[in-house]
């Protein structure tokens, strides 16, 4: 059995994270005025440790207030991973404002930057070593979190499903407790007039109940069970099918509300760093790439007659409708609001599919990005027509303008762009909007550059 010690490791973890962070101070100092070349020293490696002391402390707590220590058997390496380098680059950054502020221009950068980096690398790998043994000795069945199911139906047997699929969880189901045998892949333990006294006999680490609807009333005799014999119980909702994956519950006086649609852009810190970064890189590429668009506006403007912008009504966040702009590649036409283009499209100027073969015509929406009607990383955004159209097929459609639209966004890194599943091109953007972190969107952005295109879909 398990026992509730992950207070006591959380501790444990953070005190070894503070203390590679703290000695990673003279070894950066060693290596910046031993190893590098043009050595002089400005400020003593004292000072460096004094400072370096308080900025500990304040990492330590930047990496509990953003989540970093929360218990890890349901996280993903990768986003772990990114949520700690999310964290240090904030803590990095109040440490430079923090010494601009007392004008201490006496301290080396690049020993502030090996540090840092020092730092992030080794407390990477540690997450890494511990991350990968847990799975090792998961595999091997130790670690294992026993627990006992509660429920036969649908969302029980998804349960089951996902803990078998991924071992490295190291969840064990002892068996489980409903009406009637219903041929699980687990052992039945009897009916709920069992419950108590299966309790007390498996002593399971958690139990879980999935019950159905219509079971439901069944709930106050599971919670007085599961008190009576001191069990941890945990509940998948009736309703799990419609909320996103990490709900958060509010607190009305005493009255605890389901929030079933928070995602983690409607965080107001997390909304400002996600909008900060947008007018920074817009504004940026629009200054830095204003020559080649030039050209792209001149180009469009010799090749037929018309507009040198293509501007057409999308609908954004919360359903607005909002002007997308694009370098226009083809030639003007009546279907442009109602049909979608092809790879061989009679409608394409010669001049229009360069461009698109090259992503030159997604350029001007980096103004709709400064203009706030779009982000750099989102959903595509749909015209109208087709989103009265989707909103009837696809379940969940319009979960996707719950966020600002994107210039480049996770479904289409994925190959979902242009003449492609529908359905699956909205699991993908709900996945992205549910998950959403600063890590994420950088990893969408690199796969962008380097390993994929925007998607282009003018009609």
């Amino acid at each position: 059995m398990i026992k509730e010690n992950q207070q006591l490791l959380n501790r444990l973890n953070a005190l070894s994270d503070g203390l590679i962070i703290f000695l990673m101070i003279p070894v950066s100092f060693w290596l910046r005025y031993q190893v590098l070349p043009d050595a002089r020293v400005n400020m003593s490696l004292q000072r460096y440790m004094i400072i370096g002391l308080f900025y500990t402390v304040v990492q330590i707590g930047i990496f509990f207030a953003m989540g970093v220590y929360r218990p890890f058997r349901h996280a993903r390496l990768r986003r772990k991973l990114s949520e700690m380098l999310v964290a240090f680059l904030l803590g990095l950054a109040l440490l430079l404002s923090w010494l601009s502020l007392q004008h201490m221009d006496d301290y080396s950068r690049q020993m502030i930057f090996l540090w840092f980096g020092l730092s992030f690398l080794l407390l990477a790998i540690k997450r890494v070593v511990l991350i990968r043994l847990m799975w090792h000795f998961r595999g091997k069945g130790y670690n294992l979190k026993h627990v006992l199911l509660i429920g036969s139906g649908d969302m029980a047997r998804k349960y089951l499903r996902k803990i078998e699929t991924e071992v490295s969880m190291g969840y064990h189901p002892l068996g489980y407790i409903a009406e009637k045998d219903a041929d699980l892949c687990i052992p039945w333990l009897g009916g709920y007039d069992r419950l108590e006294a299966v309790l007390e006999e498996k002593k399971p680490d958690e139990v879980i109940s999935a019950v159905e609807s219509r079971e439901f009333d069944r709930t106050p005799q599971i919670c007085a069970a599961c008190e009576k014999t001191g069990c941890k119980l945990s509940a998948i909702p009736i309703y799990a099918e419609y909320m996103t994956s990490r709900p958060q519950i509010d607190d009305l006086d005493g009255i605890p509300l389901l929030n079933m649609r928070r995602i983690p852009l409607d965080n107001l810190a997390n909304a400002f760093i996600k909008r900060t970064g947008d007018i920074l890189c817009s504004a940026l590429i629009l200054l830095l790439f204003s020559p080649l668009m030039l050209f792209c506006a001149i180009g469009v403007k010799l090749s037929s007659p018309g507009p040198v912008i293509f501007a057409q009504k999308r609908v954004g966040r919360n359903k607005k409708l909002f002007m997308m702009y694009k370098f226009r590649s083809m030639r003007v036409n009546p279907k442009q609001d109602t049909a979608w283009s092809t790879q061989k499209d009679s409608r394409k100027t010669a001049f229009g599919t360069f461009i698109r073969k090259y992503s030159l015509d997604e350029f001007p929406q980096f103004w709709n990005v400064l203009k706030g009607d779009m982000s750099m990383v989102g959903p595509r955004p749909e015209i109208p027509y087709y989103v009265d159209q989707f909103k009837e097929e696809i379940p969940r459609y319009m979960l996707k303008h719950l966020v600002r639209p994107g210039i480049t966004g996770w479904a289409q890194v994925n190959g979902f762009r242009g003449d492609t599943s529908i359905s699956e091109r909205i699991r993908y953007d709900i996945d992205y909007i549910e998950h959403w972190s600063l890590g994420f969107d950088l990893r969408i952005l690199l796969r962008t550059v380097f390993g994929g295109k925007f998607k282009n879909d003018e009609r």
